[in-house]
């Protein structure tokens, strides 16, 4: 798996000067164009977008310093319709204009580029299982808000703190299937998973049969097989660390890939707030033998 990723990032790189559709490099990987990104995204810690943007920009700004081209010749050549556009893209990763950059012969700042290898530690064994379920709904109140990585997602607090005890109740008590009870739910998230990027939170259940409330909000789920997985300890950072190994440790050692569709946390506080046993469930796929 790691050899043919780092198969298809040498396809990127060689493609930096060229419109780049992201399939190519996916079916090079040997998964869909929505899974490679979020493996990247997992492994290397920034969108993959970005990186292509950093990439192109590092390799724009040897040319800028080298003086063989003119500015707009390197600013078609990697993908910015005028130069002005490029200049502001320039001037946003380099701290300095192309133009001023080539007279003063600033320095610039460069994106290396990355590989992956596999790194043994073998500290702990990830808990997990895969099974089918039919389609369900996820029903319970719904906000707009945007990604955090670490710590606590401010939205999202104060959107729980918001709800008041009975809605809970009501929400609570249309809970007819695994994973049971109030679970958090996260839809319709931007492909790069870029810091500050929206999702669709939802703080509700699972149900199959319940009708839904008018005051409530919906999200149909289709039929299909799930990962699920287990954790304990601290809280938040324990939930946050298991989705990073299940996109860094497990789904490069298993025969699975992620598909579209939400993603289910399960979580179970401590009295004090400070530890959670949770379960985070992914839509999966087998992949192709």
């Amino acid at each position: 798996m790691l050899e043919s990723l780092n198969e298809a990032l040498e396809h990127i790189e060689s493609h930096l000067d060229q419109q780049i559709e992201m399939a190519e490099p996916a079916r090079i990987a040997m998964t869909s164009e929505y899974h490679f990104r979020r493996m990247f995204s997992a492994l290397a810690g920034i969108p993959l977008s970005e990186y292509v943007r950093r990439r192109r920009l590092t390799v724009a700004g040897a040319e800028v310093l080298a003086g063989e081209r003119t500015l707009l010749e390197i600013a078609v050549r990697y993908g910015y319709g005028s130069g002005e556009a490029f200049a502001r893209a320039f001037r946003a990763m380099h701290g300095v204009g192309p133009g001023e950059a080539r007279r003063t012969g600033a320095a610039l700042r460069s994106q290396p580029r990355m590989s992956f290898r596999l790194t043994v530690e073998g500290k702990s064994s990830m808990r997990y299982r895969v099974i089918e379920k039919e389609d369900f709904r996820v029903v319970g109140k719904k906000v707009r808000v945007p990604l955090v990585h670490e710590g606590v997602n401010p939205a999202i607090a104060e959107f729980i703190r918001g709800i008041d005890r009975e809605t809970i109740r009501r929400i609570t008590a249309l809970s007819d299937q695994q994973p049971e009870g109030i679970v958090g739910v996260s839809d319709n998230l931007d492909p790069s998973r870029a810091e500050g990027t929206e999702l669709d939170y939802y703080h509700g259940v699972v149900t199959g049969t319940a009708a839904v409330p008018e005051d409530l909000d919906a999200l149909t789920v289709p039929a299909g097989p799930w990962a699920v997985f287990e954790s304990s300890g601290p809280f938040p950072q324990a939930l946050q660390h298991l989705w990073r190994d299940v996109f860094t440790q497990w789904f490069p050692s298993n025969p699975y890939q992620s598909r579209p569709g939400p993603e289910i946390l399960r979580t179970r506080l401590s009295q004090d707030g400070t530890q959670a046993d949770a379960e985070l469930w992914i839509p999966v796929e087998r992949t192709a033998a």
